[in-house]
């Protein structure tokens, strides 16, 4: 339990420094969750299905923000394609909710039901995934260009200069083009790095094992996998060892799945590293709006915030996994 905890302060750090930023801004009167008329406030939350671990973070650290605040009327949904969001998001606007909290499940798709929210006057807080237009109010991310390129460095670094590699790309989203692009620039101002196919796994354990067992059959020679994700580069692994070639070949995945951060830490050779993306962002984004909200002065309490939250992201080595290990934790 003490490792949750640690991880539950750990990821509200930066939290508390908006936080104060805007009590300090918007004045006093409120209680945590109710707006200083007395209005209960209605605040919706949708993001993606936990179809990996990764997602199952998210919905577990919504879970403990909202749970935070029982004087908000929450509507939190969880959707498995982007129809389905479209839909909720859609029912939230006519429920009549003062602000949503959005973790896109594509960017392209929802781009649109995103607008008509930002016209609609209701303050959108967007997480991760970005929209492809900025009508977001907030948009929390963590430092994708930053994880494309200090983990292709890495991988650059442990070949020597020298390998052929394969990509696993995610989900068609502002978070895989930014990690992918900023990868693949690392790569090509390395020649002696050979970048041999470049699939997208979904960010998905099984689709990635499939999308390895093919790349396996092409390819004689695989040095490393640029997995971009601990799901996929679990599925790349049971793949891998399938084809008997475990030995042959090692893997960068990313987000410090503690399954993962615990090899690293023990020394494992097929995982050396690991990078860090904290779930935990969907917290910030769900105290955001409630901070932004619940005085009833949003216009002046918007003035002191940041419209552009970037959070950093460390590459994991077997001499610092431990600050990074939380057993505890549900991813």
């Amino acid at each position: 339990m003490r490792s949750v905890l640690r991880l539950f302060y750990l990821g509200f750090s930066v939290l508390m420094v908006l936080v104060l930023a805007s009590c300090s801004g918007g004045g006093g009167g409120g209680s945590a969750g109710g707006s200083s008329s007395g209005k209960k406030l209605r605040i919706g939350v949708s993001i993606p299905a936990a179809d990996h671990g990764w997602t199952a973070g998210v919905v577990w650290w919504s879970k403990q923000a909202t749970e935070l605040y029982p004087d908000v009327e929450w509507t939190v949904v969880t959707a498995e394609t982007s129809d389905k969001q479209i839909k909720d998001l859609e029912d939230m606007m006519v429920k009549g909710v003062d602000a949503i909290v959005v973790l896109a499940t594509e960017s392209a798709p929802i781009t649109p039901i995103a607008e008509e929210i930002h016209k609609r006057k209701i303050l959108l807080i967007n997480v991760d995934r970005g929209f492809l237009k900025p009508v977001a109010d907030i948009f929390i991310e963590g430092d994708n260009k930053a994880f494309g390129r200090k983990s292709a460095e890495y991988m650059v670094q442990r070949l020597g200069g020298k390998g052929k590699i394969v990509i696993l790309e995610g989900i068609p989203s502002t978070v895989n083009t930014d990690r992918v692009e900023a990868a693949k620039a690392v790569f090509k101002a390395n020649p002696g790095i050979e970048i041999l196919d470049s699939q997208t796994g979904m960010w998905n354990r099984e689709k990635a094992h499939d999308v390895m067992q093919t790349m396996l059959l092409k390819f004689n020679q695989i040095d490393a996998v640029w997995a971009q994700d601990d799901d996929m580069a679990e599925g790349a692994e049971q793949a891998i060892k399938e084809a008997g070639r475990e030995k042959q070949i090692w893997m960068l995945g990313g987000a410090g799945k503690k399954e993962i951060v615990k090899r690293v830490k023990d020394g494992d050779s097929m995982f050396p590293a690991d990078i860090t993306y904290p779930p935990s962002m969907i917290a910030i984004g769900i105290h955001q709006a409630v901070s932004v909200l619940r005085d009833g002065k949003r216009e002046e309490i918007m003035k002191f915030m940041p419209r552009h939250m970037v959070i950093d992201v460390d590459m994991i080595l077997p001499d610092n996994a431990d600050r990074y290990y939380f057993p505890d934790s549900v991813f």
